[in-house]
C-alpha cells in the first residue's frame, strides 16, 4: 500500500488539476466573433459565455452546425483560401484548425491560458495571438504549426490586433495602458506605441496604410489616427460603449458597432463625420464583417443570431437566427 499512495496521490493531483484547466481563465471579459468565409458562404459566430459555435449557411439563412469543446472562445479567422479557419480559446489556452469543409477539428496549438484575438497575413502562414494574460503576441508559422517567436512588452492585449495591409507593421491593442503597439513584423519587434485613448476597442485600417480609426468605450468616440505621426488627428462622437470600429471594403464608410445603444453609427469618409445611425440590434459589439463588394454588413448579436444588412438602404435585410437544440 505505501508504493501505490503516491500514484494515488499524483492521480487525485491530475484530476484536480484538469477540472481547474476547464474553468473559465477570464469570465469577466466578454466578447463576441464572427468570421465570413472568402467566398461568403458561411459565417461562424461565438461569444465567449458560450461553449458552442454557431456556424449558419449564408445562401438559405439556415444554421448548418453547432460545434461542440470550447470553453471561452475568443477570435475565429479564415484562411485567406478559405479551406480552414482558426479558433482562440483563452481558458483552453489552445489555437485550433478547423476544416472549413467537413467542419471537423483538424489540430490544436498550444498557446497558454489567455489566447484572445488573432490576425491572419495574406499570405495565410502567419497568424498573430494576443495574449492578454502574459501580455505577449505569439508569432505562429502555420505550415510548420508551432509558434516561431513570443513578442512581450504589451498590456493587456485583447480582441484588438491588425495588420497594416502591406502586411509591414502589425497593430497591437493594449486595454490596461490603453495605447497601441506598433509591431514591425521583419524584426518582430515593437516599435513604438500609440497613445490617447479611453478603453480601447476595434481597431481599422485603411487600405494605403495611412490612417488607423480606433473605438473608445470609454467615452463612447471613435478615433482617427495618421500612422505615420502616430498622432489622434480627430474624434467623432458614435453610440453609448462602441467596440467596433469596422472599416467597409470600398474606404467609404466606417461602422461603430455599439454595444449599449444597440446599433450601429455610420461615418462618412473621409469627412469622418456621423451619417447615420442604424437600429434594430441587440448588443452590437466589434463583430461586424462585409461583403467585398461593400453592399452587406453582417453584424452579430447578443443571441448570436446574425443580423445582414442593406448598407445603401441602412435597413436589416433578414436575420439568421441560432436553432434550438
Amino acid at each position: 500500500m505505501r508504493k501505490t499512495a503516491p500514484l494515488i496521490s499524483a492521480a487525485i493531483l491530475w484530476a484536480l488539476a484538469q477540472a481547474s484547466a476547464a474553468q473559465a481563465f477570464d469570465p469577466d471579459i466578454r466578447n463576441n466573433t464572427l468570421a465570413i468565409s472568402p467566398e461568403e458562404s458561411l459565417a461562424i459566430a461565438g461569444n465567449s459565455q458560450s461553449p458552442t459555435l454557431k456556424v449558419y449557411d449564408l445562401a438559405s439563412g439556415k444554421q448548418r452546425a453547432t460545434l461542440p469543446g470550447f470553453i471561452t472562445p475568443r477570435n475565429i479567422v479564415f484562411s485567406p483560401d478559405g479551406r480552414s479557419f482558426y479558433v482562440t480559446d483563452s481558458s483552453k489556452g489552445l489555437l485550433e484548425r478547423w476544416n472549413a469543409g467537413t467542419l471537423k477539428l483538424e489540430a490544436s496549438l498550444a498557446l497558454g491560458p489567455g489566447a484572445f484575438g488573432s490576425a491572419i497575413d495574406r499570405q495565410g502562414e502567419r497568424l498573430y495571438v494576443n495574449n492578454q494574460a502574459s501580455n505577449t503576441v505569439s508569432v505562429v508559422d502555420l505550415k510548420a504549426w508551432r509558434v516561431s517567436k513570443v513578442i512581450t512588452g504589451f498590456s493587456g492585449p485583447r480582441q484588438g490586433v491588425k495588420l497594416s495591409p502591406d502586411g509591414a507593421d502589425l497593430y497591437v491593442t493594449n486595454f490596461r495602458s490603453d495605447k497601441l503597439s506598433v509591431v514591425d513584423t521583419a524584426s518582430l519587434s515593437v516599435l513604438r506605441e500609440i497613445g490617447g485613448f479611453n478603453k480601447i476597442r476595434a481597431i481599422s485600417i485603411s487600405a494605403d496604410g495611412g490612417t488607423l480609426y480606433a473605438a473608445n468605450s470609454g467615452n463612447d468616440t471613435l478615433s482617427k489616427v495618421d500612422t505615420k505621426t502616430g498622432r489622434i488627428t480627430a474624434t467623432v462622437a458614435v453610440g453609448s460603449e462602441p467596440y467596433g470600429a469596422a472599416l467597409r471594403p470600398d474606404g467609404k464608410v466606417l461602422y461603430s458597432g455599439n454595444l449599449k445603444s444597440d446599433s450601429l453609427t455610420e461615418v462618412a469618409l473621409p469627412a469622418f463625420t456621423p451619417a447615420a445611425q442604424i437600429g434594430g440590434l441587440s448588443g452590437p459589439r466589434q463583430a461586424i464583417s462585409f461583403s467585398r463588394d461593400s453592399r452587406k454588413a453582417w453584424v452579430l448579436n447578443e443571441d448570436l443570431s446574425v443580423a445582414e444588412l442593406d448598407l445603401a438602404t441602412r435597413r436589416i435585410t433578414r436575420e439568421i437566427k441560432p436553432s434550438v437544440n
